[in-house]
């Protein structure tokens, strides 16, 4: 086990950050930590990094207390939180050189990070010198350095533009393979393409904690389609797999399907097969974002 959050609370007066939070996550999996501004999360990543203290509850990283040996939690984790805390002025080999002295690792480390978040090109310029998405490399590669078990990254991608989210979206789907990564972030389009599963908290409680797989299992699939002329009902019970149907206006039908399949290629064949011309096509499927709509509001 990577990370166990064992009944964790933490209070300030009289506002409850985060409440009697449990989760447990297994070396390998790519976690979306969600929640809106306020909900716990960043509190939750400080407690599990020993930063801050729980009023209440245990966290363990790689089955050692946090609190009682922080040395083997150091040691164990990495992190790149939201503000990526960065010397600019130093070279980006200088500085990885000057992390891995912090972290007591052999200086043949930081050619290995450099590589392995694609900095060479970069790794002799100063880092005030780096676009926004190399600069969260830098961040990275200096929470790789020690080579840790469990990486935990605060809004890694808050501020890149859409190439550069591709990119470092693909870095941490690469670092994955190996370690066990808790990822937040506000942008559930990443979460979909890298993480496995997904927690959601809100107000400091636990909302949601399932995979993305099993989220997406059993979901109706939604498609509304408006075709150039009007059909009889008795011809649109021929599409394969239809669960039910509603012609809400003139040209323009709501087909609904229980299936994880894309349905819109059946479609398309029924269009065809009846001389029809679709003028219009949109699904409805339920979205994570929906779903994050639904269990914090």
């Amino acid at each position: 086990m990577s990370i166990k959050v064992v009944n964790v609370s933490k209070t300030y007066k009289n506002q409850t950050a985060v409440n009697a939070l449990s989760f447990e996550i297994n070396k390998g999996e790519i976690v979306g930590f969600l929640g809106p501004n306020g909900a716990g999360k960043s509190t939750t990543m400080k407690m599990l990094m020993g930063y801050i203290c729980p009023t209440e509850g245990e966290l363990f990283i790689c089955g050692t207390k946090v609190l009682s040996d922080k040395n083997t939690t150091n040691k164990n984790i990495g992190y790149l939180p939201e503000h990526n805390p960065l010397y600019k002025e130093m070279f980006v080999k200088e500085y990885l050189g000057f992390v891995a002295q912090i972290h007591g690792v052999d200086k043949h480390q930081v050619e290995l990070v450099i590589k392995q978040t694609g900095l060479t090109p970069e790794a002799s310029k100063k880092i005030h010198q780096l676009s926004k998405g190399y600069q969260q490399r830098v961040g990275l590669a200096a929470a790789l350095i020690h080579n840790p078990e469990v990486l935990i990254l605060d809004e890694p991608t808050t501020g890149l533009d859409p190439n550069q989210l591709i990119e470092i979206r693909e870095l941490i789907k690469e670092i994955g393979k190996k370690k066990t990564v808790l990822f937040s972030t506000h942008i559930m389009q990443e979460v979909e393409a890298v993480c496995d599963r997904v927690i959601i908290i809100n107000n400091g409680d636990l909302k949601v904690d399932a995979k993305l797989s099993e989220l997406k299992a059993g979901q109706l699939q939604t498609i509304q389609v408006t075709f150039d002329f009007k059909i009889e009902e008795q011809f649109v019970s021929r599409i394969k797999e239809l669960k039910s149907y509603n012609n809400y206006h003139d040209n323009d039908w709501e087909f609904v399907f229980d299936t994880e399949e894309d349905k819109r290629s059946d479609i398309f064949d029924f269009a065809q097969e009846q001389g029809l011309k679709i003028l219009q096509m949109n699904t409805k499927n339920k979205t994570l974002e929906a779903l994050f709509k639904e269990v914090t509001q």
